[in-house]
């Protein structure tokens, strides 16, 4: 069975409290960092696009004192020991895009993020279903694809190749995208519903 505590989610307030935290342990420590977030927790900051995520997925620097900051703030705050991790640093793109757009601006610590459709490209070769630990990755994939307005799932498969090579695209982000499609497709062609007080905003 998982460690129940660890299963806890990490909402978007506690996430800017922990940042926060860590950015004045630099200050005291006289370092300025940098983290680049990923995966849920981009989608929570920056788009608001959940209301939680299961864990930080980061890459930061200077890695080793942000580490030892991190386990220090796990016990004074509460949070997993692996509330912030560097697991995803074996799924970077070798041509990545970041900015730091709807992302706090600390005085020690920097933070930055993949841009929409750079976290789109990794959201898709990830192509995760749900488990008991993960809401997989689909409705992300559908949220990033649904606010860059794409159409097609060729679209999406050419944004992919912008980041990574072709051969690396496994046929699961293949049939994840035709899942994703095919229920945004469900979806418009539902009779029209506005005179009945559903709304059609994007």
């Amino acid at each position: 069975m998982p460690n129940e505590p660890d299963q806890r989610p990490i909402s978007r307030q506690t996430i800017l409290e922990a940042l926060a935290a860590l950015n004045r342990r630099l200050d005291q420590e006289g370092v300025v960092g940098e983290i680049c977030i990923f995966g849920g927790t981009a989608m929570v900051l920056a788009f608001n696009a959940r209301l939680s995520t299961k864990d930080v997925d980061a890459i930061f620097k200077p890695p080793d004192i942000i580490r030892r900051l991190a386990a220090e703030l796990a016990e004074s705050m509460d949070l997993s020991a692996n509330w912030l991790n560097d697991g995803v640093k074996g799924f970077v793109s070798g041509a990545p895009e970041y900015t730091s757009d709807g992302l706090p601006q600390l005085s020690h610590l920097r933070v930055i993020r993949p841009t929409a459709e750079y976290l789109l490209a990794m959201k898709c070769m990830a192509a995760r279903a749900p488990a008991y630990d993960t809401q997989g990755d689909r409705e992300d994939i559908a949220f990033l694809i649904d606010r860059a307005g794409l159409k097609t799932a060729e679209e999406v498969l050419s944004i992919v190749e912008r980041f990574y090579p072709p051969d690396r695209i496994l046929p699961k982000t293949h049939f994840m995208l035709l899942e994703v499609f095919e229920n945004i497709s469900k979806r418009s062609s539902r009779p029209e519903s506005v005179s009945s007080g559903e709304s059609n905003d994007v």
